[in-house]
């Protein structure tokens, strides 16, 4: 059994754990990333980076269509195997050498194997071949175990061997007919991404579509999803799945049931803690992390959890900012420095309670910061609703011909500043972070009157935010 010592010790290779593990090192810690999987983790090989590439060419096809000039060019349909093709390409065909050369570059340590506490900084790491390295850690170490697809327990459910995300993103044949379970970011993404490939996709919801969003963003995107010809069954649940032959059908609590090839299940996810050993350092296993700002696990001064793993925001590039407060903040406390813990200061991930920016991927494409009029309303803020048909921006008619969307901000009435916004329509994944730097920079509508939109442009909808608030007089 090897026996070694680290000053940082990271569990998981995913985008998270490198980020801690680099700013680490960057801060004179000696760092081992453990990796029991592929180095990159979900992100690039399951999630963000797969997802996008499937849904990427119809999505650039239909965007043609809709402009006259180019829309004669179109004459075929999408080649599956060609997008696939692409898939296989940008996810190096589930091969991590790239980064794991980037690791080693870095100056970080890759250790492959399970790890499991056990004992305070005290961990053991099992390799494929049995192989036993005993670690431990001078000062801290981070669990970036990420999260995994919660599957629920509908009877027969086991037996069909559903889809989760994983498999839907990394399937190399597409299956005729598609059921989704969930109407959340996964499964309206997939849906769209399996319509475009001529898939019969139905989805089935208990509830609505994007329902922690503004409630247009799921009314459009659910009229986009049938247009596509996806069938939508909202308001029922699954109660019991069954095998009749190479089809799964599903009994609903409603209505008629759905028979599909495969079923994709998309209702949440569940935290990768169940078998890290966290009862002998006495956390629960399968529990989230509770974590301070500082991403240190609350009751601990050694242990943090950055990433899905801590439920703050379960999104790459939420926990790749956590990640860098993470690595800074551990080196700043083992070297004795002054830790910046105040709201917005270098050690902290203050933009997880109030500025998460999201784009979800469907067509049209979500684009949210902030509060929502609800969540702000809950929240006890005295606010403002400004309201705007996307298809009125002068820039919306060179983007589309039949340009479809809408735009909400929601402004703090207290303070004269905007904490949300939400936009629905074609490219407006590229109008969040402009929408994003107001929230965090808490930037006055009066200083914005001065932010210029350039025209035309769909980013003119922040003109027409601000003359539906009202010019300021004096």
């Amino acid at each position: 059994m090897t026996e070694l010592e680290y000053d940082v010790i990271v569990i998981g290779a995913g985008a998270v754990g490198e980020n801690v593990a680099d700013r680490a090192v960057q801060g004179g810690m000696r760092t081992a990333l453990i990796e029991s999987e592929l180095v990159g983790g979900e992100c690039s090989y399951w999630a963000c980076m797969p997802s996008k590439a499937l849904l990427r060419s119809a999505a650039a096809v239909r965007a043609a269509q809709a402009v006259d000039g180019a829309k004669q060019a179109v004459t075929g349909s999408v080649d599956v195997e060609g997008v696939l093709r692409r898939r296989n390409s940008i996810t190096h065909d589930w091969d991590d050498s790239s980064q794991v050369k980037w690791v080693s570059k870095a100056g970080i340590d890759l250790i492959r194997g399970h790890a499991e506490f056990t004992g305070v900084k005290a961990l053991t790491v099992t390799a494929a071949d049995g192989t036993i390295t005993r670690l431990t850690a001078r000062h801290a170490v981070v669990a970036a175990t990420g999260s995994a697809a919660l599957l629920p327990d509908i009877p027969g459910l086991a037996d069909v061997e559903p889809w989760t995300s994983r498999e839907a993103t990394s399937a190399q044949e597409i299956p005729a007919s598609l059921a989704i379970i969930g109407g959340g970011v996964v499964g309206v993404e997939m849906a769209t991404a399996y319509a475009g490939f001529g898939t019969d996709v139905t989805l089935i919801v208990r509830s609505g579509l994007l329902t922690n969003m503004e409630p247009f963003a799921g009314e459009l995107v659910g009229d986009s999803l049938r247009a596509l010809g996806v069938t939508i069954r909202n308001g029922v649940d699954v109660t019991e799945v069954t095998r009749e032959v190479d089809k799964a059908v599903l009994t609903l609590s409603e209505g008629e049931p759905v028979t599909a090839e495969k079923v994709l299940v998309a209702i949440g996810r569940t935290p990768r803690t169940q078998d890290l050993g966290l009862e002998t350092i006495g956390l629960e296993p399968g529990a989230w992390l509770d974590v301070d700002d500082t991403l240190l696990v609350k009751g601990t001064d050694w242990l943090y959890g950055v990433g899905d793993v801590n439920h703050r925001a379960l999104l790459t590039h939420q926990g790749k900012y956590q990640a860098r407060a993470a690595g800074d903040v551990i080196a700043a406390r083992a070297k004795g420095e002054r830790v910046d813990a105040a709201p917005w200061g270098v050690h902290v991930a203050t933009a997880d309670h109030d500025a998460v920016p999201q784009v979800t991927f469907s067509d049209p494409p979500v684009a949210s910061v902030g509060f929502t009029e609800a969540s702000a309303r809950k929240a006890g803020r005295s606010i403002r609703v400004l309201d705007y048909d996307l298809s009125w921006v002068a820039g919306s008619s060179t983007v589309s011909d039949d340009y479809v969307g809408q735009a909400r901000a929601i402004v703090d009435e207290d303070r004269g500043v905007i904490i949300g916004a939400t936009f629905v329509g074609p490219d407006v994944a590229e109008l969040l972070h402009s929408a994003t730097i107001a929230v965090v920079g808490e930037v006055p509508l009066t200083r914005l009157w001065h932010a210029v939109p350039s025209y035309p442009t769909v980013s003119e909808v922040w003109l027409r935010f601000l003359e539906a608030y009202g010019r300021p007089t004096t």
